[in-house]
């Protein structure tokens, strides 16, 4: 990695300038609305899930152990745009350092990165579940899974390296004008001042090409885990059919737009923003509603939880 010196050196950009959504004051006031109540609704929905999973001694199994933990990326992860990409809709002109410019494509991939590899581990756990029940408490012990969980880190941390380490080394020499709201690779691919070509095709090889890999092989992971439902009962068939569709769902809504987004060549389209918009605001906020909404083991001890929490605040005002 270039030196900070050797840095200033190469680059005259300090900051970037983010075009944002839309220019139009009356709808920057609307998005600005409509974002923060996303962005709310994400952290509570998010948190609400991690809280009950842990407090909940029937929620004890590796499928909740690894849903919380996907809760916290998702929150996390939303966290690391959202805020200011909400408090940028106030003012007409919006700028990031490059330092933390810098700061927010390494975050992004790496809680993106670490999801990605959860998922695989959730499809996992789910196909020992259903298809090996009687070795499912052997095969998923908790060392099994807090090394899974370690592995999801390390991977996530090691693509948002590489990432970052190809975009860091960069030199920017203006224009520095993002067509967007967020720091992004290809965004700032446009705008270096050097042969992209080498960092491009690296770019869609560790980021867009994996994506389609690991899509590919989840789809058919859980279409052999569905036909595998055929041996079983009916209230298991139910059961089983309902957690694997929550599970295709997320997968579906993370992925798609990840590999639109990064599975191409440097190139632009109108929908891009979307499907930013999509992955970074949408995905973290309707997940947790997926996995409670089909769940009635949480839904069930999310009641419990709440129904002790008011039993024990009207002992409180009581005994007051």
């Amino acid at each position: 990695m270039p030196s900070e010196g050797h840095m200033g050196h190469r680059n005259n950009v300090t900051e970037f300038v983010l075009l944002g959504l839309t220019q139009d004051p009356e709808g920057q006031k609307v998005l600005f609305v409509s974002f923060l109540l996303i962005y709310i609704v994400t952290v509570v929905g998010n948190l609400l899930i991690i809280v009950t999973v842990m407090a909940s001694p029937s929620l004890g199994s590796p499928m909740y152990f690894f849903l919380a933990y996907l809760s916290f990326i998702d929150a996390t992860y939303s966290t690391v745009i959202a805020p200011k990409m909400i408090v940028d809709l106030l003012y007409e002109k919006k700028t990031i350092s490059f330092r933390a410019c810098m700061a927010q494509v390494f975050l992004d991939h790496l809680f993106a990165g670490a999801e990605v590899i959860l998922l695989v581990v959730m499809a996992y756990d789910r196909y020992v579940a259903i298809c090996k029940p009687l070795h499912y408490l052997i095969v998923m012990n908790r060392r099994a899974c807090v090394l899974m969980l370690l592995v999801a880190w390390t991977g996530g941390f090691l693509h948002s390296l590489v990432q970052f380490l190809f975009i860091y080394q960069l030199p920017f020499c203006g224009p520095n004008v993002i067509d967007n709201f967020v720091c992004d690779m290809y965004p700032l691919l446009k705008l270096a001042c050097t042969n992209i070509s080498l960092v491009e095709i690296s770019l869609i090889a560790n980021g867009g090409a994996i994506c389609t890999v690991i899509f590919s092989v989840l789809l058919v992971s859980y279409a052999a885990i569905l036909c595998s439902l055929k041996t079983h009962g009916l209230e298991g068939k139910r059961k089983a059919f309902y957690t694997c569709a929550s599970h295709i769902t997320v997968v579906i809504l993370f992925f798609v737009p990840c590999i639109f987004l990064y599975a191409r060549a440097n190139s632009t389209f109108p929908i891009d923003k979307f499907m930013t918009v999509f992955l970074t605001f949408i995905t973290p906020m309707l997940n947790p509603l997926i996995y409670t909404l089909r769940n009635a083991e949480i839904k069930n001890a999310m009641r419990k939880l709440l129904s002790k929490n008011l039993t024990f605040a009207r002992g409180r005002v009581h005994c007051s």
